[in-house]
């Protein structure tokens, strides 16, 4: 008899561990909320289908508008449709993560959220790992549907190395962009303000990084905004891996008042913010269903 006590004992705590383990992550989880996401989409192309409309309709016309611009002050290397380029890439990331938390919004005000919430997940965070994987496949269809329109335009693409670290940078920023675009959902009470939160965001993060105007181009003010701005830090390496064919993760990008950054600390500032995401979405999430 104790034996067999001994035995359950043994298999309840082995059970304990199990779930310590996958407490975190599931990959079932993941898998079924994520599908449930490609069958909205599946059913609404149009998110889709703006999202690589609105960025070739920005590079067509901002690349039109300035390209005659001065060079010899802009730094811009006569070629202003190559230095925006990369701008457009990350701003196409970026536009798909800022409204990532629509569809979890509209599950909140229609109750599928608190259904899920009570579910025996293993994790919540599983809600944001959907997002975020969802959201990523997204972008970069639409990333390559920009390139390919690059290509037609005459832009070069770097080294499939480059290329490779290009993607992991946008990674980065829509893991980022995604987290703090759910935090939003969680907290504003309807998708109305949300939606209008996501207005005022959306241009002026974009017009206060460095995706249409080199840093030394910009004034003093802008030039303090634009550093905070996680976009400098992700549209400037991909520019840099772009436009040079050798590049280290110590090569300069560009310099501030005491010190320069190079594509090993955009890295770390990247992930950085990530991590700012996670511990106030875990922190944010217990403090309103827990």
């Amino acid at each position: 008899m104790n034996f067999k006590l001994q035995n359950l004992r043994l298999s309840r705590l082995n059970e304990q561990k199990s779930f310590s383990f996958t407490s975190f992550f599931s990959l079932q989880e993941l898998i079924v909320l994520v599908k449930r996401l490609f069958i909205q989409l599946k059913r609404r192309p149009i998110t889709l289908i703006s999202g690589i409309l609105q960025p070739l309709l920005w590079l067509i016309l901002f690349g039109a508008l300035f390209q005659k611009a001065p060079f010899a002050v802009s730094n811009l290397e006569n070629n202003y449709l190559q230095f925006f380029y990369p701008g457009i890439l990350v701003f196409t990331a970026f536009a798909g993560s800022l409204n990532s938390s629509l569809p979890l919004i509209f599950d909140r005000e229609f109750g599928f959220l608190n259904r899920l919430l009570v579910a025996p997940l293993n994790s919540r965070f599983s809600i944001l790992f959907s997002s975020a994987f969802f959201i990523s496949v997204l972008s970069f269809i639409q990333v390559f549907f920009i390139m390919l329109f690059g290509i037609l335009l005459g832009i070069q693409l770097p080294s499939l190395e480059s290329l490779l670290v290009s993607f992991f940078f946008l990674f980065l920023l829509i893991i980022g962009i995604t987290t703090f675009s759910i935090l939003l959902a969680l907290l504003l009470p309807t998708h109305i303000e949300l939606i209008a939160v996501i207005f005022v965001l959306n241009l002026p993060l974009l017009f206060s990084s460095t995706a249409l105007a080199p840093l030394d181009f910009m004034p003093s003010w802008l030039q303090i905004i634009s550093c905070l701005n996680p976009l400098t830090y992700t549209i400037e390496p991909i520019r840099f891996l772009y436009s040079n064919s050798t590049w280290l993760f110590s090569s300069s990008l560009f310099n501030l008042p005491l010190f320069s950054i190079n594509i090993g600390q955009s890295l770390i500032i990247l992930i950085v913010f990530d991590l700012i995401g996670f511990i106030l979405f875990k922190k944010i999430l217990k403090s309103i269903f827990i």
